[in-house]
């Protein structure tokens, strides 16, 4: 028995990144997580606390053949990414927000590659102007970043603001990542 049972509800693979590893995870609705500096460990564990089963590597032999395909597609599609030769990603999202959340994620998934645009900014763009703090709440709880391009909201006055929600246990090295990604899409002078 598994420490969330036996169900099978995610599998995941990695992806070199500029930075290191990214854990790029799916369901079969679609990518579900993805891990911007984690170890595999700490990331399987929450992916299956958060989802309420078993998440297993995509070699296993219990993976089903459509999962590998979007795990491939993925991240094929993030190689691209950081390669200069893609500006956005056409992959199946599984979702599982609150309402609030999917709302601001929405917004945020309509800024086009090198575009901001603050807290502030993006508040007002989904109807609810003074909800900054709470976009920013939302941006830390992304699930998916990269494939919703979170790291393009920045703080009032240029300032980057943060990056990564909880799951990063330094700062820096987050805003180091937000700072990369930026630089990659050409709306930040790389340090």
């Amino acid at each position: 028995m598994h420490a969330f049972g036996d169900a099978l509800v995610a599998a995941f693979t990695t992806c070199p990144a500029p930075w290191g590893l990214l854990h790029v995870a799916t369901t079969a609705t679609g990518i579900v997580a993805v891990g911007l500096d984690e170890e595999t460990a700490p990331f399987v564990d929450r992916l299956a606390g958060r989802l309420h089963g078993h998440v297993v590597p995509a070699e296993d032999r219990v993976v089903a053949a459509a999962w590998r395909a979007a795990l491939n597609e993925a991240t094929n599609q993030l190689r691209e990414f950081f390669a200069g030769q893609r500006h956005g990603f056409d992959v199946p999202l599984d979702l599982r927000v609150s309402d609030w959340d999917r709302l601001v994620l929405t917004g945020v998934a309509r800024l086009q590659f090198g575009e901001t645009a603050s807290y502030g900014e993006l508040a007002g763009r989904i109807g609810r102007p003074g909800a900054a703090q709470a976009v920013g709440g939302a941006m830390g709880r992304n699930p998916v970043p990269i494939l919703i391009p979170c790291h393009r909201i920045i703080g009032a006055g240029g300032t980057l603001g943060g990056y990564g929600g909880s799951t990063f246990a330094d700062r820096q090295a987050a805003l180091g990542i937000k700072r990369r990604l930026l630089a990659l899409e050409g709306s930040w002078t790389a340090d």
